[in-house]
């Protein structure tokens, strides 16, 4: 599934193509999506203007003169550039064309992404109750802190749950704990206020590398099918059950957690 650092590398990778641009035409070939996809689009896009690009936890938000589309990727999507007369393949099922020639086209396997149009988008249902961003000024050690008193849950699913901050997925919340030496399984009101400063540096940390090394592959996004990142192969304890840790050479665990799979370390992580 694209989370936050893939869904960032692609705003970045389409936002040079797209901003500026007049909206000439919109075709949808598969309206079907996990929710069905806005009438809106088609009456609303063609004529405006796009003005920027911006993301919102997993969201792209393709800012026009007239509102904004709301895009999920779901589990198996991609957005990228190609000429307007690109024949589509199966899967793609969206096409967004500009007056410049190109086209935004949304690819979706698995048709778990969405599309949705709005004219107040920080009010709109699956964004106003999102917690903060966890590149923001407002995410950090004290405010997890805060979030985190009287909880019973485990720190790693606190973390993963996107009212308490958006965008860390299962990867990245392994990651930022074994940076910050928590043991995942911690309830998350148990730890103290100097580790969640750790954590938030971490989290903050983790997911800086895994959009620079989104954003090394992924510096042209025309004609691009979305291809992944490099960041799997820095990865400290994700995905490496019984590999020896980095840092003290014991063979790390795997667990399942909220029917997840979580990597640690039993020596580092306390």
């Amino acid at each position: 599934m694209p989370e936050l650092p893939e869904v960032e590398t692609s705003r970045r990778g389409i936002e040079p193509y797209v901003v500026d641009q007049a909206i000439a035409a919109v075709t949808i070939r598969e309206r079907r999506l996990r929710w069905p996809v806005s009438l809106d689009i088609d009456e609303r896009l063609p004529g405006a203007t796009i003005t920027s690009v911006d993301r919102r936890a997993k969201y792209l938000l393709i800012n026009t003169t007239d509102g904004t589309a709301i895009l999920h990727l779901g589990m198996s999507g991609s957005v990228f550039i190609v000429d307007r007369n690109t024949p589509a393949g199966v899967h793609d099922h969206v096409d967004i064309e500009l007056e410049s020639g190109h086209a935004l086209r949304l690819r979706d396997p698995r048709r778990f992404g969405s599309l949705h149009w709005s004219d107040d988008v920080r009010n709109h249902w699956l964004l106003k109750h999102l917690g903060p961003e966890p590149l923001g000024d407002d995410f950090d050690g004290r405010y997890l802190w805060d979030r985190s008193r009287g909880r019973r849950v485990a720190v790693k699913q606190f973390i993963m749950n996107a009212n308490i901050v958006v965008g860390v997925g299962n990867i990245y919340a392994s990651e930022s704990l074994f940076l910050a030496g928590i043991n995942p399984k911690c309830a998350a009101g148990r730890i103290a206020l100097p580790r969640y400063e750790r954590l938030a540096e971490a989290i903050h940390e983790v997911l800086q590398r895994a959009i620079r090394a989104g954003g090394t592959t992924l510096r042209d996004y025309y004609g691009s099918g979305g291809e992944s990142g490099w960041f799997q192969q820095e990865l400290d304890v994700y995905g490496r059950e019984d590999e020896p840790c980095h840092r003290c050479d014991r063979p790390l665990t795997a667990i399942v957690q909220g029917q997840r799979a979580t990597y640690y370390c039993k020596r580092c992580q306390t």
